[in-house]
């Protein structure tokens, strides 16, 4: 496979003279980007008290990402004290020292930048993308929570975060369709006490009984520098940077030495056989998990392959065998691969009316096709030139490249070490796929996972034949004596945060325009950054042509897009696709068709054709149609329960009612579903898939000239021109508190807004309200967010929008409560909303409003999606090029008087929202009741006959 060049700019090592200015910034060595290779090009140097620190440049956007990967993620836990790297992830914000609660974020926004940090099983990270003039202000915020954090923990910031943990849990497992699983799996799979047999969330029984000591602990066992990694890319001077760098990390006390961690994988004697109820999902599941080769282990390019060829996609093993043959609604293989072990995934979610053991059946029967038949040569063609082309895309992206570079470090001790990981994927050949077959998955027994449904609690792949053993602990202990907290101590005032650099200069892409026949407009701006071309179409119709009673139409037809063309089935269609390296995604928008290309500059004329015939001679025959309809009707049933989903179904209803498309799922109900047929997709090909009034971006390694006529077969396409409806702008449902039962619910779900009917416009009155609410529910330092997760600890996050387009405008407010505290939240954000609207917002809420805005601006064009997004933009509502200097203008100009004038007018009364509740009514009705609110019990069933 030909490999290619990254064009980024290579660092220069040091003169001796230069790498003596920082006696205890140790240089270890320069890594270049070399010719016919992805290598990342880096610094790397080590602080006297270990901390490793990375420095990538790359000048092509005026931004900076640092990360600071600890070494630490659930894996360093033990037995009965679960969660609590995850926890301490968030503990982590909360304020250190020289930085007051609440602060980090709003920092790192008001800097106009963006934040987050993300634990698993073996590393916990933290991360920031900003401007870089504000480099030396993240280096010293990472710093003061490295260093100087634990004297800033206070017991009441210790349960607000373990009640947000608990939310968290309750929104992301706890409440939601198989949300549980991979606890199960994992459970059953690991002796009892391994580390890898709970999740990085934890158990709730275990973050009710850690107490502020234990966390504490835990922090001075593992946050050191000596167990961290710092990396710094982008938009930087190397050698202020290693002077910030010494400056605010090199005082801090290197911590307890960390030792690498190496269990044997789990051995399984027997298929392990293990049942859990779901009360969530409609569908049952059954998961198999095979134990396999841990990260960057020899056989993992080989599992990777194996993965892809059994089930990723239509050209899969088992997506032939149970889904074309109507066995399954899905069916899927993923490798999974962390420090310490692998588990090889297979999931299948069967029909109505299959048994789990029939699954089971067909799987293990699949499996034998690659004993039987071996690995085809298109198989490993089409894995490798997907493979090749997603680290090509991957890239583009700063922070992506950093994580990177984070990741070999941290677990391959080189940072370099990508070229020889690649080198184990594009050497690949079907005897290692073949190995790696037979030592994992030939006869070998795996974690057989059956999920059961309500009434179908009989449907399993077979009878439990296996418990955890709770005798045993397998637990790996670690020493936790003689901890002491040393802070280090600095020659300047840490207290001081530092100031901005010069601001940074932030252009907008440069773009060329051209107008074709049919009223096609085409806008496109020329990115070298990696050799890929993206192109989006956005077709007039979507879902406004969807007609009365057979909502999801449009939606059907976009998957029916996908389907066999009149040269090509859908294998083999996507066989050419994937080898390419590229992709071509059809789906439906409110008001239009999109259509997404992505590839590699050097496969453009392979893909177009491929394009072309995707558009122009699509053959929609009876068996697609069946298929993607029963699959439809299936995934629809299966959703039912969500809270989540039922919660943004019923509101849009509410809101503009059964007879307005804005009221309809994108995805159609089980009954409109049922009412279409394949002439119903035949005809919207022929009525609403038109070229007239197409828009088309085009952003990438391509300019105008290059492209020339080569998008010139569109024009084939019809074109008639497609006309859409009006909306009337009246709100559906009358102001007051509906709520819907789902027995049992872990959490409360909110929806609440109001129709203003303000459409979208980029420099009046809509720009104009989000400046309102970035205050009030925009930013994670809003009041809403502060008030009900950061002081109540009642929820993982909670916002609020003004949301604007061609046709209507509204204010929404969307949350999920803690299940207790649900009539209290209710009361709390009408006051909050009540307040705002009397007041506006405060002077320093405007000053931090404008700022983060206003230099938010230099993180918007950095990737080619981001790029494509703002052309688009521009097409859709005529706007100019310059729109963004002109918002931010009015941005800086606009008064603080104006701004609360705008709350009294934009931001609605209490009695003109509507509320909608959705979780358990059993435990929240008296209380919502007595709280003095107008309630109505509803459902979905009713909302959508």
């Amino acid at each position: 496979m030909k490999k290619f060049f990254l064009p980024i700019l290579a660092l220069t090592a040091f003169t001796m003279k230069e790498n003596t200015l920082f006696a205890k910034a140790k240089y270890i060595k320069t890594v270049h980007a070399k010719e016919n290779s992805l290598q990342i090009p880096y610094e790397e140097y080590r602080l006297d008290n270990g901390l490793t620190v990375l420095i990538h440049e790359d000048k092509s956007t005026p931004i900076v990402h640092v990360d600071v990967t600890y070494h630490v993620g659930s894996a360093r836990e033990e037995l009965h004290k679960s969660g609590f790297a995850h926890f301490f992830e968030h503990m982590m914000f909360q304020g250190s020292d020289n930085v007051k609660d609440e602060e980090h974020f709003k920092i790192i926004t008001e800097a106009g930048g963006t934040l987050n940090g993300t634990t698993n099983r073996d590393r916990t990270n933290y991360f920031e993308t900003v401007p870089a003039n504000q480099l030396e202000k993240m280096l010293w915020l990472e710093s003061d929570r490295m260093g100087f954090f634990l004297d800033a923990v206070t017991q009441e910031k210790f349960e607000i975060q373990r009640a947000t943990v608990k939310n968290e849990r309750g929104q992301r497992y706890d409440n939601r369709p198989y949300g549980l699983v991979m606890e199960e799996s994992a459970r059953n799979l690991y002796p009892y006490g391994h580390p890898y047999s709970w999740l990085t969330i934890g158990y709730i029984e275990d973050l009710n009984r850690v107490e502020l000591e234990d966390l504490k602990k835990f922090f001075l066992r593992w946050y050191g520098p000596n167990n961290a990694t710092l990396t710094i890319g982008g938009d930087l001077d190397k050698e202020q940077t290693l002077e910030w760098v010494e400056k605010y990390f090199g005082s801090i006390p290197k911590g307890p030495e960390v030792k690498p961690m190496n269990l044997p994988l789990p051995k399984l004697n027997e298929n392990r056989y293990v049942t859990m109820h779901d009360n969530y999902a409609n569908l049952p599941m059954l998961r198999m998990v095979f134990p396999v080769d841990k990260m960057y282990g020899p056989d993992v390019p080989a599992l990777d392959a194996l993965a892809d060829i059994l089930g990723n996609g239509v050209n899969s093993i088992l997506y032939k065998n149970l889904v074309k043959t109507g066995e399954a609604v899905s069916a899927s293989v993923y490798n999974y691969t962390a420090e310490l072990a692998g588990e090889l995934w297979v999931t299948v979610l069967p029909y109505p009316g299959k048994s789990l053991a029939d699954m089971e059946r067909l799987v293990m029967e699949s499996f034998k096709e690659i004993e039987e038949n071996g690995i085809r040569d298109e198989d490993l063609l089409r894995f490798k030139g997907e493979f090749e082309s997603s680290l090509i895309f991957g890239m583009e992206s700063l922070s992506r490249r950093v994580s990177t570079l984070a990741s070999y470090q941290t677990f391959a001790k080189d940072a370099a070490y990508m070229e020889k990981d690649l080198e184990g994927y594009l050497n690949l050949n079907k005897e290692q796929v073949m190995q790696a077959y037979n030592k994992y998955i030939k006869n070998k027994p795996a974690v057989i996972l059956s999920v059961t449904t309500k009434g179908n609690e009989d449907n399993v792949a077979a009878a439990p034949n296996y418990e955890v053993d709770t005798t045993k602990d397998h637990s790996v202990h670690h020493d936790f004596s003689n901890l002491v907290y040393k802070k280090g101590k600095d020659n300047f005032d840490r207290s001081v945060m530092p100031k901005a650099g010069k601001p940074v200069v932030v252009t907008a892409p440069k773009v060329w325009k051209d107008t074709q026949a049919d009223n096609v407009k085409i806008i496109g701006t020329y990115s070298d950054k990696i050799p890929v071309v993206n192109l989006y179409f956005t077709i007039p119709g979507g879902r406004l042509k969807d007609p009365k009673g057979k909502e999801g139409l449009s939606y059907l037809f976009s998957a029916m897009m996908g389907e066999t063309t009149q040269n090509y089935s859908s294998e083999a269609f996507n066989d050419q696709l994937k080898q390419l390296g590229s992709s071509i995604s059809i789906n439906s928008g409110m008001s239009s068709t999109t259509v997404f290309v992505r590839c590699l500059e050097k496969n453009l004329d392979a893909t177009l054709k491929l394009l072309e015939e995707r558009l122009l001679r699509p053959k929609f025959t009876q068996e697609d149609f069946d298929r993607n309809q029963k699959r439809l009707l299936e995934s629809l049933a299966n959703n039912k329960n969500e809270p989540s989903n039922v919660a943004s179904k019923a509101f849009a209803y509410l809101m503009y009612g059964t007879d307005n498309t804005f009221g309809s799922p994108t995805s159609g109900t089980e009954n409109s579903i049922k009412n279409i047929t394949l002439k119903d997709v035949e005809s919207y090909y022929k009525n609403n898939f038109s070229i007239n009034g197409t828009n088309i971006v085009v952003v990438g390694q391509i300019t105008k000239d290059q492209l020339g006529n080569k998008l010139d077969f569109i024009h084939n396409l019809p074109k008639h021109k497609v006309e859409l409806p009006e909306f009337d702008g009246k709100m559906h449902a009358k102001a007051k508190v509906y709520f819907i039962d789902i027995p049992g619910a872990a959490q409360t779900e909110f929806r609440m807004g109001y129709l203003n009917n303000v459409k979208y416009d980029a420099l009046g009155d809509f720009y104009k309200s989000t400046i309102v609410n970035f205050p009030l529910g925009g930013a994670f330092n809003s009041r809403l967010n502060l008030h009900l997760r950061e002081e109540k600890g009642w929820t993982y996050g909670a916002r609020s929008f003004f949301a604007g387009n061609k046709f209507t405008g509204s204010f929404q407010f969307s949350a999920g409560i803690k299940k207790d505290a649900t009539a209290e939240a209710l009361k709390d954000i009408f006051h909050i909303l009540e307040e705002y609207k009397k007041s506006g917002m405060t002077k320093e809420e405007l000053i931090f409003t404008r700022n983060s805005m206003t230099l938010s601006e230099a993180r918007k064009y950095e990737v080619g999606m981001q790029k494509a997004g703002f052309l688009n933009g521009m097409l859709e509502y005529d706007l100019d090029a310059d729109y963004t200097s002109k918002q931010n203008d009015i941005l800086s100009e606009i008064k603080l008087k104006e701004v609360q004038e705008l709350a009294k007018n934009i931001v609605p009364e209490n009695n003109e929202l509507i509320v909608l509740l959705v979780g358990d009514k059993e435990s929240l009705w008296d209380s919502l009741i007595e709280a003095g609110f107008d309630m109505e019990e509803i459902s979905l069933e009713e909302l959508e006959k």
